[in-house]
């Protein structure tokens, strides 16, 4: 196998940034002021799953938002995500995000669904469904026209 190394160029992209923190930590503000720095100017959108939350904070900041609720899955984070680049949002908040992974109808959810549904009831033989599913959510945020903040 040959590498090649090609001169350095700077490009364009998109900022993908994750906020942690526990609870009442100021996550959701963070997140908002970010948004606000990265969207100079442009649409920010919150993909909201923390029964709205983030409007709390709506006197603060200029946003649109969406109020998921269960299930969780990845697929719905990727529609939901889809559904904001189409609408041409510059910036696209996720809070939060962990409700794909633990939250109700998320990818543990999902994978026990699958293992019930299976003869052997093997879990591990079960993530090969759900696996997929949450990947393509990643890469979904990965390839995403907006700036992801989650």
């Amino acid at each position: 196998m040959q590498f090649k190394f090609e001169k350095a160029t700077k490009k364009k992209l998109k900022a993908r940034l994750a906020i942690d923190g526990p609870s009442g930590s100021g996550k959701t503000y963070t997140a908002l002021v970010a948004a606000t720095a990265l969207a100079q100017g442009g649409r920010i959108a919150v993909i909201d799953t923390e029964h709205g939350s983030a409007s709390l904070y709506s006197d603060k900041f200029t946003f649109d938002v969406l109020e998921l609720n269960p299930p969780f899955s990845p697929e719905v984070y990727k529609a939901a995500l889809k559904a904001a680049e189409e609408a041409g949002y510059e910036v696209v908040v996720i809070d939060s995000l962990s409700h794909a992974w633990e939250g109700e109808g998320g990818a543990l959810d999902m994978a026990d669904a699958a293992t019930h549904r299976q003869a052997s009831k093997n879990s591990y033989t079960a993530w090969r469904e759900v696996t997929p599913i949450h990947r393509a959510m990643v890469e979904a945020i990965l390839q995403s026209q907006a700036h992801i903040v989650a």
